[in-house]
């Protein structure tokens, strides 16, 4: 089987989300450099959004819930909006660090989460081709159920 059979298509809906997270943490970068705002602050709360990952010690249904929640373009676009409303740079700032957040998420194949485990997302699930392919590097295998040919 040859590893063109594991890449993805260049215009395959994989691809095209995470092009689109490149192009929002792209877009989020240079809005936040425009407003002046302070790049340590930026820094230290680029990944405050992961703390949404603590849902997950509740179980995993509730978990991919609140991780979710944290984890769309709904959030930092509605931040952003009451930025505008209120006249506030600083929660403009918020806004595009959390926007970074997620666009950056989304580039490295990080989607949001199913309830049927938090390595299940909208851009790959667990049992994905590349993860066949990282447990092979790994030097690991996966148990795989096989299911009876039709007769």
């Amino acid at each position: 089987m040859s590893l063109s059979t594991f890449s993805p298509s260049p215009m395959s809906p994989l691809v095209l989300l995470r092009l689109e997270g490149l192009f929002v943490l792209l877009a989020a970068v240079f809005g936040y450099a425009l407003l002046g705002a302070s790049w340590g602050l930026f820094l230290a709360l680029l990944l405050v959004p992961d703390v949404f990952m603590l849902g997950y010690l509740v179980g995993p249904r509730f978990g991919a819930l609140v991780y979710n929640a944290g984890h769309t373009y709904a959030v930092p676009i509605l931040l952003g909006a009451a930025a505008v409303g209120l006249s506030s740079p600083f929660t403009g700032g918020l806004a595009l660090i959390w926007a970074t957040h997620v666009g950056l998420d989304r580039a490295l194949g990080y989607g949001l989460k199913s309830p049927s485990g938090f390595h299940d997302t909208h851009l790959r699930s667990s049992g994905s081709d590349g993860d066949r392919r990282d447990d092979r590097r790994r030097g690991t295998r996966r148990r795989v159920e096989r299911v009876p040919a039709r007769p």
